[in-house]
């Protein structure tokens, strides 16, 4: 009996912390075993940045953001697919290549409707890129601490995918930044930085210390790991405002 509840739960979640654990695994192993994921990754990174250069309404910054995860939520479920079907039998079989191509079809799909939605909001403004656009750019800082906390979560997961394929002599499971600390602290960095009011710093300073002192306390992570989270996720946002700022000024 023992043995069957066992099983029982490595198949069912307990609970919600545990569900969300085992979907945050299974982002990190799309993204250390598929190569698409890693390139969608970067390029998703790269857009985020370049959208601070267009003077993109909020309807529109939504639309591309939903296009970006449109296309990763697709590959991840065609990694799902291949990986079932595999599961299943290791010879060719007609049903087992149509539910891949099926798959992939969809990833071509969500590809290609990115593709458009990126001609749409992009093409007329390539040629206009210049003060008026960075100008935009300073005055929306929303915007800005939207698309750092973004890059720092991008950040966080292509370091732990890096990390979980021991490739890297620096990166290793060792050097593991906590996600949940670089958030808090990234967003208390934008926080800081866009109110200037430092009762409402404080406030969000506490919220993000809590964060960190629950994921040492849980034993989920370390100390260290937990500080170098803190680190990055505050260096991107200082660097995200940083860019837009100096380029601002030239």
């Amino acid at each position: 009996m023992k043995k069957e509840e066992q099983e029982r739960e490595k198949i069912h979640n307990s609970n919600f912390i545990d569900a969300c654990h085992n979907a945050i695994n299974g982002i990190i192993y799309a993204t250390t075993t598929q190569s698409n994921i890693k390139k969608q990754l970067v390029i998703a990174a790269t857009i985020m940045i370049l959208s601070l250069f267009f003077d993109l309404s909020r309807a529109e910054f939504l639309c591309l953001v939903f296009a970006v995860v449109l296309v990763i939520f697709a590959e991840m479920i065609n990694t799902a697919i291949e990986t079932v079907v595999d599961l299943y039998t290791d010879r060719y079989h007609p049903k087992a290549k149509i539910a891949k191509d099926v798959g992939a079809g969809a990833v071509v799909l969500t590809a290609i409707n990115a593709v458009i939605l990126a001609y749409f909001l992009f093409f007329d403004k390539i040629g206009i890129i210049g003060t008026s656009i960075l100008e935009s750019v300073i005055s929306s800082p929303v915007h800005i601490a939207f698309v750092a906390i973004v890059l720092t979560v991008i950040a966080v997961v292509a370091w732990q995918a890096a990390a979980s394929t021991n490739k890297h002599k620096l990166i290793n499971q060792k050097f593991m930044p906590s996600g949940h600390s670089a958030i808090a602290f990234a967003a208390l960095t934008a926080i800081w930085l866009n109110t200037k009011d430092i009762v409402i710093f404080t406030l969000s300073l506490v919220l993000s210390l809590l964060v960190a002192e629950s994921r040492v306390d849980g034993n989920k992570r370390t100390a260290s790991e937990v500080f170098f989270g803190a680190c990055m996720g505050v260096l991107i946002v200082i660097l995200a405002y940083g860019l837009t700022f100096f380029e601002g000024n030239i």
